[in-house]
């Protein structure tokens, strides 16, 4: 790419016949302007990319940026609200279901996660995990290979390697490095969610919903993904319907790492306002569940977990979504 086309892409394409040279994919939220200034970017930070590869980067840019819902905050009380002790999973109820609320069981079995108030500012947040497909062309831009590239040739596994699965993670570190990657292309605060900004959107801006699903129920092929003989390990991002806020799968698949640090006292000295977790510690928490696991106990929207700072091979029992941390919705 010239230094024309570069300070084309800069000024965002203000001739058509720029436009026309930059070849800019469309963007549902973005003007021409924003995404030539994403491409220079990439450009500037790939200089000896080849120019097939920045293209394919800046349409991942465009797209992630496109597929990010707009989570109004609020006020809502984040944690264990109980459900009824005997209950159907696959019944669709508003809290507490025809039950007393001091005769409800608590939903999490560690006792971590005590109801507390929470103040949130409006974030975006990604309306799919991260696909295996994105997440190895970042890799590759990298210089690093693709994913469990020992087996990924196997044609008996083919499945598991699908583009628009869930990324698998090794590090809890490369799931936020991938996330500020486009943050850093795109020149908006992308990084993962907080714990209780996954919360929140979970349970579709906080209201009591036992399941992130589209009516808040579990039904097994339905809204949840389900395989009688549990060979299958992990499924497209988009499987199933969304929730009501408009995402996929926050309640199955694979769990999500989030920013926060894993603390089992947090809750209780949690602040109101725009919580970020502990200053430190040992592990990392991750939210949902994977497709190994009893959905209809792990699968709920409150449940914690932590998750080692580094497996050793990469696990597609986990995985992330990205959000950004700005308080204005993407406009053109």
């Amino acid at each position: 790419m010239n230094m024309i086309r570069t300070l084309a892409l800069l000024v965002g394409c203000a001739a058509a016949a720029a436009c026309s040279s930059a070849n800019l994919p469309e963007s549902q939220k973005l003007s021409s302007q924003k995404v030539g200034e994403i491409a220079a970017r990439i450009e500037a930070q790939y200089p000896n990319l080849a120019q097939d590869k920045r293209d394919e980067v800046l349409r991942v840019v465009v797209r992630s940026l496109d597929e990010m819902v707009f989570v109004e905050g609020g006020t809502f009380e984040m944690g264990d609200f109980g459900w009824k002790c005997d209950f159907d999973p696959a019944e669709v109820c508003i809290w507490p279901c025809g039950a007393s609320p001091d005769t409800l069981c608590n939903i999490t079995m560690k006792r971590d996660a005590p109801l507390h108030p929470v103040e949130l500012s409006n974030y975006h947040l990604a309306a799919k995990k991260t696909t295996m497909g994105d997440f190895n062309l970042y890799r590759s831009v990298l210089g690093q290979p693709i994913v469990l590239s020992d087996l990924a040739h196997r044609t008996d596994l083919a499945p598991l390697f699908d583009p628009l699965n869930a990324a698998p993670l090794e590090t809890w570190q490369e799931a936020k490095d991938y996330c500020q990657w486009l943050g850093t292309l795109s020149g908006y605060p992308v990084d993962l969610p907080t714990e209780a900004q996954w919360e929140y959107a979970a349970r579709s801006r906080g209201n009591k919903f036992l399941y992130a699903t589209n009516d808040g129920s579990l039904k097994l092929g339905k809204n949840y993904p389900y395989d009688e003989d549990h060979q299958t390990l992990t499924v497209r991002v988009d499987a199933f319907p969304p929730n009501p806020l408009g995402l996929y799968m926050m309640t199955g698949g694979a769990t999500e790492a989030v920013n926060d640090w894993y603390s089992d006292t947090y809750f209780r000295e949690s602040p109101v306002k725009d919580p970020q977790g502990p200053s430190s510690g040992n592990n990392r928490v991750t939210r949902g569940t994977n497709m190994s696991e009893t959905p209809w106990i792990s699968a709920n929207t409150v449940s914690r977990r932590s998750l080692v700072l580094e497996s050793g091979t990469h696990s597609l029992a986990d995985s992330f979504r990205c959000a950004i941390q700005t308080k204005e919705p993407l406009a053109k």
